[in-house]
């Protein structure tokens, strides 16, 4: 049942103004376990409410802002960092904390996900989705009653409700491959909310036609001073850009398809030209192969001190980051405890040089981010997060690194979605499987010094300015295969990247390029593919890096993979009750059925 609310004081709320994104919430708010598949928050069922609302450009205005809220929002960020950065090699449970969140942590640790398991739910992301169609569907009608809200404004809002939407479903396409697909507004309980899941292939090809449309009447990023927060917190022609770019690469590693892979690394070039002129002179940038990145000691002051730096494309504003600060830092209290999470023991140890990494390391001494990433190892042999958690700019490279306490200074660091080096990255990613290993060994090589050229900006501009001297060199590097310089983009990107929320997408591609995987399969639904005995396998090489940080359980963990669906999210079991149209994904059995996934 939804709660009803004095009108005048609702439309008072709405209307509220504070901090970026005028960090409202609703002062209502519904669950529709018994109505729908779907356990989303609405417009409350009132009709004259809803039609006094729409009645003015603020009113548009606070729906948009409250759907960037929403989306930077404690629930959808906690999950951007267990479903992007735990599951992988990156993060490892911390040893002190208990309760329901770290059972259920543990429970993706050890591949036993149950179907009530709290991470695998998807209603604050939904959420976001139906805040962003409430917009698309409610936002041009207030042109007919606001002549302050031109069609130019509703042009602009337009777009980045599309852009924001098809972000949403590009994360639940990663996590759970097979998702319902909703445009529609649903404002009241008696609409028809049963809705079936689509394939990834479908859902994806929605989301770069929504785009492209969105691209159209984009904001300009280059419209906006460095020092201005709209610059990186909405979604602009190069947030636009980036998303297509990943989109493109995530498609491309599945299909394995070589126009897919172009037009990544188009994208990529859009979003790199125009950094490039948006640049400002004098912020110590070492203009690495012409890229305007700033140097080893500024980046992480700009990027995860001050924020909203030059180099970031699109971040989620945040006034009290929770997840954070929950996961990597403390939970609950945090006069007391520590994080859910720590940073696995590979990132303890460095090497001399990038060349003579081991499997078990991450970066080499010189290199800062070694530094800035982690504290050092702790009592029990795990190290803290430092990255997004410091709120100290990097100085003394050795003594930050053995601090003996974190220097908490609050909970406001944005999350950031896209930055140039990870747009650098990509490009690089797409342009090695573009190599054809049936080409002249001379010519392979000859393509693959552009991507390492890449990776080599990245690199470079992270080193201790006192010593420059290292190893990543083409000298070093030249006689490197494709295999080989799809290792080293995928490590530079783990370098750059780590608890970013951005390493189990990474294996995920990796896996699916190294398995024979036919492309038509992604067209096809989890549950078809279990049916027919056609669903794929899992790299090896890929198993090998995702345990590398599960010590002794390794081998367990690996054997539980049997096949892709064990890549992806169980459907919430809460929803599977409510919306017999979803079909559960086969490498989990539902909690009713009272077996568990081991």
């Amino acid at each position: 049942m939804i709660t009803k609310i004095n009108k005048k004081q609702w439309i008072k709320g709405l209307r509220k103004q504070i901090f970026h994104y005028s960090l409202f919430t609703f002062t209502f708010s519904a669950s529709l376990m018994l109505a729908s598949c779907l356990d989303t928050i609405i417009l409350p069922d009132d009709k004259t409410v809803d039609e006094d609302f729409w009645q003015t450009k603020s009113d548009v205005s606070s729906m948009v802002n409250a759907a960037y809220s929403a989306m930077a929002s404690n629930d959808v960020l906690t999950r951007l960092i267990v479903w992007g950065g735990f599951r992988s090699d990156e993060l490892v449970l911390a040893t002190s904390p208990s309760g329901s969140t770290y059972d259920a942590l543990a429970e993706m640790a050890a591949v036993n996900m149950q179907t009530t398991n709290m991470f695998g739910a998807w209603a604050s992301v939904y959420s976001v989705i139906n805040r962003c169609n409430i917009v698309l569907e409610r936002a041009e009608e207030v042109q007919q009653v606001d002549p302050n809200y031109t069609e130019g404004d509703y042009l602009t809002d337009r777009s980045q409700m599309l852009a924001l939407r098809a972000l949403c479903y590009f994360f639940l396409v990663r996590n759970y491959r097979d998702v319902p697909y909703i445009t529609e507004a649903y404002m009241n309980s008696s609409q028809n909310m049963q809705v079936p899941q689509s394939t990834p292939a479908y859902v994806l090809g929605r989301c770069i036609e929504d785009l492209e449309e969105a691209a159209k009447n984009s904001v300009k990023a280059s419209g906006f001073s460095t020092g201005e927060w709209q610059r990186v917190g909405w979604f602009t022609d190069d947030g636009i850009n980036a998303l297509l770019a990943d989109i493109y690469l995530w498609r491309a590693s599945l299909t394995h398809s070589d126009a897919d892979y172009q037009r990544c690394v188009d994208y990529c070039d859009l979003v790199i030209e125009s950094k490039k002129k948006q640049h400002v002179p004098g912020r110590n940038e070492v203009e690495v192969k012409e890229y305007p990145l700033a140097d080893a000691v500024a980046e992480y002051t700009e990027l995860f001190v001050n924020q909203n730096a030059e180099e970031s494309i699109f971040e989620l504003q945040s006034r009290s980051n929770l997840a954070v600060i929950q996961y990597y830092y403390k939970y609950g209290n945090i006069s007391s405890g520590e994080g859910y999470l720590k940073a696995a023991q590979i990132f303890g140890a460095a090497s001399s040089k990038v060349a003579n990494l081991q499997a078990g390391q991450v970066f080499s001494s010189n290199d800062l981010r070694y530094y800035a990433s982690c504290y050092d190892v702790t009592s029990d042999g795990n190290l803290d997060v430092r990255k997004m958690i410091s709120p100290n700019a990097l100085t003394s490279k050795t003594s930050q690194r053995r601090e003996t306490s974190v220097n908490y200074g609050g909970s406001n660091q944005n999350y950031i979605i896209y930055r140039l080096t990870d747009i650098m990255l990509m490009k690089a990613e797409a342009l090695v499987q573009q190599v054809d290993t049936t080409m002249e060994t001379a010519q392979q090589k000859e393509l693959l010094r552009v991507p390492f050229t890449l990776v080599q900006a990245v690199n470079t501009r992270s080193l201790a300015q006192d010593n420059l001297t290292d190893s990543m060199t083409w000298n070093v590097y030249q006689n490197y295969d494709k295999e080989q310089m799809e290792l080293l983009v995928m490590q530079e990107r783990q370098r750059e990247l780590c608890f970013e929320g951005k390493r189990w997408y990474d294996l995920m591609r990796y896996s699916y390029r190294h398995v024979d995987y036919d492309a038509s399969k992604y067209d096809k639904l989890l549950v078809d593919l279990n049916e027919t005995n056609q669903l794929g396998t899992i790299s090896q090489d890929m198993k090998k890096l995702m345990i590398r940080s599960r010590g002794s359980d390794g081998s367990a963990v690996a054997a539980k993979m049997q096949n892709e669906a064990y890549l992806y999210m169980p459907v919430p079991n809460s929803d599977i009750i409510v919306c017999p149209l979803l079909r559960q994904n086969p490498a989990y059995k539902n909690t009713n059925d009272f077996e568990k996934n081991y």
